[in-house]
Order: structure tokens, then sequence, then C-alpha cells
């Protein structure tokens, strides 16, 4: 079952701007492992987090160093969660988070997919039966 869908785009350039003009921008958003990569890259990354907050659709408990991306041996990306994250996903009976990143001239963007068996955040209401009653 898909519990959340997200996506996020970021302007190249101008995320540029803001890593040059603060530049404790960069070890704020991104893990170590995460901060030599190509200023594309980044920009992906950033969409990648961005998305997966939309996806699991709560901001309550993200961290940006509890969530990493990485890439298997063929590029394929996927996350690594760690402490607030990975509990707030759990929370949200998601199992399975799904990940594709993009860049493409001035743009990068991310897509996520968030499955698994949901949360029961709200106590159903019970339908009303034939005779009118609950």
């Amino acid at each position: 079952m898909i519990i959340g869908v997200g996506v996020d785009i970021v302007d190249v350039p101008r995320f540029e701007r803001s890593l040059q003009r603060t530049p404790a921008l960069a070890p704020r958003l991104f893990a170590e492992s995460e901060r030599s990569l190509s200023l594309r890259s980044l920009a992906a990354r950033f969409a990648a987090k961005e998305a997966l907050v939309k996806a699991v659709g709560d901001p309550t408990g993200f961290r940006w160093h509890d969530v990493e991306v990485v890439t298997d041996a063929l590029g394929k990306p996927s996350f690594r969660l760690a402490g607030s994250a990975a509990e707030a996903v759990e929370a949200h009976g998601i199992g399975a988070l799904h990940l594709s990143l993009s860049h493409d001239g001035d743009t990068a963007c991310a897509f996520v997919v968030a499955e698994g068996a949901g949360a029961v955040l709200v106590s159903p209401v019970q339908a009303p039966d034939d005779r009118g009653g609950r």
C-alpha cells in the first residue's frame, strides 16, 4: 500500500549561491559522506530529503543528518535513516522507501514513494449499521 508520494525540484544555481553565501549550510544539510559530491549531486540529495518529508507527510522528528542518500554498486539511490528520521518513518507504518534522482542542466529533482501497511494515526469511525445505529 502506498502511504505517500513526495517530489522536490531544486534550482542548482540558486542552491549554489545559498551554499556560497552560508558556508555552514553544507555541513548542516549533509552527512560527511555526502559533502564531497558534485554540486548537482548535492542538489539532488537535498531534493531527496525534502521529497522524503513530503512522502511521509509529517516533518516532525526529521533532522538533516538522520537522512543520508547512498547509492549501491550500480548507482541506484536509497536512503540510510537513523535516529528520529528512522523513528518517524516507522511510526507512520512505512516499511519501504523508493527513491529516484535526476539532474539535467540547472535543475535537480527527486521522487519518493513511501510504502507499507500504514499507521492508524486517527481512530476510524465505524459506519452505521442497517438499522441506523452504530
